[in-house]
């Protein structure tokens, strides 16, 4: 891990009010926990993933969901009889109130030390989006718990925890400090390539662009070649298994549910490419849109129809 560490002013306050969004009721409903490939395990919610990675000598926990969902989170480490004070480090993938909102009450109850990129730990502090944010908003402005301190990583760094090792991989674009982790998760003699990969979604508010036409609302400079990195990036990560941050854009909790025997749907060669292909289209349109052209599918579609 690398030594730089984010701290905050003043210590973070306890606050645990719920946010309320037009999707948190369903993103926060309770699932049942379960066991994605050997130490790794599922212990986050309907809509919004959380990742426990377990080892004799201690645990780490990828994200956190909303402010609310910090109980469920909890209760589904301790199903799988495991503790919350086992954790030791908690990964962050990227600070909006979605996947962070959690976090600094499980800080709280595990006493953990929370890992971030550095735009990432910034938001953490701050508990809201910076201005550079794609979904920055001036009003109203989202504020969850804050993190007081943070542990800052960058690309290639990794978190130990005995024989765990879990690899920072800097994915910018849905947020600046967007970050997916990798590790192996091994099961009897099969070790495998976990991806606990970041949002890739190319969503924003109000009148931000990702081109250099007005990129955030022009106080950010063309972030297009960036994010399109991003996407290549996981795209070309070694990769068995994917967990998405948000599960249900690779039917994660379906695939689970299909699981008998040593049939496991979770494994898939082609899944981190299949992610990275979706989003890639996605942000192809919206560029094009960005800078008034036809989109690449969009363009074909107008040549077959001649």
């Amino acid at each position: 891990m690398t030594a730089g560490t984010v701290q905050a002013k003043a210590p973070a306050p306890m606050q645990n009010k719920p946010v309320n969004c037009d999707n948190c009721k369903e993103w926060n409903a309770p699932v049942k926990p379960f066991n994605i490939h050997g130490n790794s395990w599922y212990v986050g919610t309907a809509g919004l993933s959380a990742v426990l990675v377990t080892s004799p000598q201690g645990h780490i926990l990828l994200d956190g969901a909303l402010p609310q969902s910090a109980p469920l989170i909890i209760a589904s480490i301790k199903a799988l009889g495991f503790r919350i004070e086992d954790v030791k480090y908690i990964l962050n993938s990227h600070a909006h109130w979605d996947h962070a909102g959690g976090i600094a009450a499980l800080q709280r109850a595990s006493g953990a030390t929370v890992v971030a990129s550095a735009s990432g730990a910034l938001g953490l502090q701050s508990g809201t989006n910076g201005n550079d944010d794609p979904q920055y908003q001036a009003d109203p402005v989202v504020h969850v718990a804050k993190v007081a301190k943070v542990k800052v990583v960058g690309e290639g760094d990794t978190v130990k925890v005995g024989p765990l090792v879990l690899t920072a991989h800097m994915t910018p674009g849905h947020t600046p400090g967007g970050t997916t982790w990798t590790w192996t998760s091994c099961e009897d003699a099969r070790c495998l390539n976990v991806v606990y990969a970041d949002s890739l979604n190319p969503y924003s508010s109000g009148d931000f662009t990702y081109t250099a036409k007005g990129a955030g609302k022009g106080k950010t400079p063309d972030i297009s070649a960036s994010f399109e990195a991003s996407i290549a990036k996981v795209a070309a990560l070694p990769c068995d298994i994917i967990i998405p941050v948000h599960p249900g854009t690779m039917d994660v909790l379906g695939k689970a549910a299909r699981r008998s025997g040593t049939d496991n749907p979770l494994i898939d060669a082609n899944a981190c490419r299949a992610y990275a292909s979706d989003a890639g289209g996605l942000l192809a349109k919206r560029l094009a849109k960005e800078r008034g052209v036809a989109s690449p599918a969009e363009a074909k579609d107008a040549a077959h129809a001649h």
